[in-house]
Formats: structure tokens, sequence, C-alpha cells
């Protein structure tokens, strides 16, 4: 089952959910490792490359993630879940698609404004054209910081929004987690006329 329905998460949303995860830790390191003062020129130029085109991926991702949002089911919250803990979770949630769209942007926005005009080689397939934006140091630094402060507040949400899954798992036991790993236990609909039908034949059986 590729989409939602009112019970869970179909792969389609699931399989998005955590590439995306695995890129945004991935680029938080990277772009930790790539803006150290002991690093090599020389490896410090790939790195950047490599966040740039990993940081393009999470862009278009994104962009997928929310338009497969829009089009699916939206699964009921969990039956345990307070009308304060749903608001949260819906909240949670609206900031981070908003965040994981926002950073690669912002990360855009200083590779098109910087005077090194150096070009983003996506993968070393091809070379993603910069935003119509003027280049100059001034612009550049500022959405240096804007970038920079929004990753930072990405991945406080992302540690708090893991932090709350794993309270679900392990202290409330619910399917929270569960739900967003496909690993549900499979749970039958029962059809209530077969089994009031099953009831009657076996008292039938036994009278």
């Amino acid at each position: 089952m590729w989409r939602n329905d009112k019970n869970g998460y179909g792969w389609g949303t699931i399989v998005l959910h955590w590439t995306i995860a695995i890129l945004i830790g991935g680029l938080v390191a990277l772009g930790y490792a790539m803006t150290r003062a002991d690093i090599d020129p020389e490896l410090q130029f790939q790195l950047y490359q490599w966040h740039k085109s990993f940081g393009m991926l999470a862009l278009a991702l994104t962009i997928i993630r929310i338009a497969w949002w829009l089009v699916n089911i939206n699964p009921s919250h969990i039956a345990t879940l307070s009308r304060m803990e749903t608001r949260a979770a819906s909240g949670v949630h609206a900031v981070l698609r908003g965040l994981t769209l926002a950073v690669p942007l912002t990360g855009w926005a200083i590779a098109s404004t910087s005077t090194l005009a150096i070009p983003t080689f996506f993968f070393n397939l091809i070379v993603i054209p910069h935003l119509p934006f003027e280049k100059s140091a001034a612009a550049e630094t500022f959405w240096t910081g804007v970038h920079g402060w929004l990753a930072y507040g990405l991945a406080g949400i992302v540690f708090l929004h893991a932090t709350a899954a794993l309270f679900h798992h392990f202290l409330r036991r619910d399917e929270v987690l569960r739900r967003m790993l496909g690993i549900l236990p499979h749970r039958p609909a029962s059809n209530p006329d077969t089994s009031t039908a099953g009831s009657k034949k076996w008292d039938a059986g036994q009278r």
C-alpha cells in the first residue's frame, strides 16, 4: 500500500519521511565538518559541493513530500492522544515541512549571492543555475546567517520530534512510531454478520 488511509501511512509517505530525515542528519553533520577552521581547503571545497548536492536533493524530495501530503488522506490521530497533543503534533509537522523547504532554499540563496560565483554541481551531473539574486558580500552574509539559524532550528525541532516519538514508543507503548515505521500488526476487520452466523451455527451444533 503506497497511499495513506485513515488507519496509517502508506509506503510513499514512509519512504519520503525517512529519506528526508537521513538527509537532514547528514547535512547537519556535513555542514559542521566543512566549516571547521582547520580543514584542508581542497577537502572543504569538495564537502561544500557535496553539501549543496545533497541539499538540492533534500529540497526536491521535500517538494515531492509536500505534494504527496496534499493529495493523500491524512491518517487519523492515535485515539489515546489528547486534543492538545494532536494540535501540537500537527503544528510540529507543519513547522518541519516549512523548515525542510526553507533551509535548502536559503542555502541556494547563499550560492546565488556569493561574489565567488562558484557553480553548484549536482553530484557532478548537471549545474544548478543560481537564483536571480544580486551578488554581494552583504547579501551572502545575510543569507548565510538566515541559513544557519534555520538549520539550527530544524535540528532542534527534529530532536524534539524524535524524542516525542521515542517517548510514545517506549513509555506510552502506543502506535505513533510503529505507524511511521510501517510495522503495525495486521488487524483483520471482523464481520459482525459472519461472526453472529458462526456463533449461531456453533450453538445449533451444540444442541
